[in-house]
């Protein structure tokens, strides 16, 4: 697997991001180190970038939002992301970092 991305025994997704909030658009922006660059719109104020990160990301994947669980980083930039097992979610996610690259 890549630096960013650990595939858990039980088959869940565990990422690791670099978070930017606040830009004008969400979208991901690349690899920042060992990580998935993501912006997002959202301000970084009473949680609202990461109820706006589990969000796009649950889009992506399309996956429901309580399939994507912060684990670490709440007030970092540096984020660990868990999403839950389903068979189509790793192909949705690394097609949506293609389409950037």
């Amino acid at each position: 697997m890549d630096d960013w991305l650990t595939e858990a025994g039980d088959g869940g997704l565990i990422l690791n991001l670099h978070v930017q909030p606040g830009a004008k658009r969400t979208c991901f922006a690349g690899f920042h180190g060992g990580a998935v660059k993501i912006r997002l719109s959202a301000p970084p104020v009473d949680g609202k970038a990461n109820a706006a990160l589990c969000a796009f990301l649950a889009e992506v994947c399309g996956a429901p939002k309580s399939d994507v669980q912060l684990l670490s980083g709440e007030s970092s930039r540096a984020k660990r992301v868990r999403i839950a097992p389903a068979p189509d979610r790793l192909s949705r996610l690394r097609a949506a970092l293609a389409e950037f690259g």
